[in-house]
């Protein structure tokens, strides 16, 4: 089951660049760029670390499709 973001719509939101992102949880604008177009998950303090900059639940950035269809 792939695991989908809305890092892209959270930026967007505080309207920063990925190099902006990248520089505020310490990875590259490549890696940014990777876990927006899903080819990259990322580890469990970097997905920590942008929900903190977001100020949003881990969960409301990363999350699985359907994972809760049967509730």
């Amino acid at each position: 089951m792939p695991l989908y973001n809305r890092v892209k719509e959270l930026r967007a939101r505080l309207n920063i660049n990925q190099q902006e992102l990248g520089n505020m949880v310490g990875v590259s604008r490549q890696t940014i760029s990777q876990i927006e177009r899903g080819d990259y998950n990322p580890s469990i303090l970097l997905a920590l670390k942008l929900a903190h900059v977001f100020n949003v639940s881990c969960e409301t950035v990363f999350y699985l499709e359907g994972e809760f269809d049967d509730e």
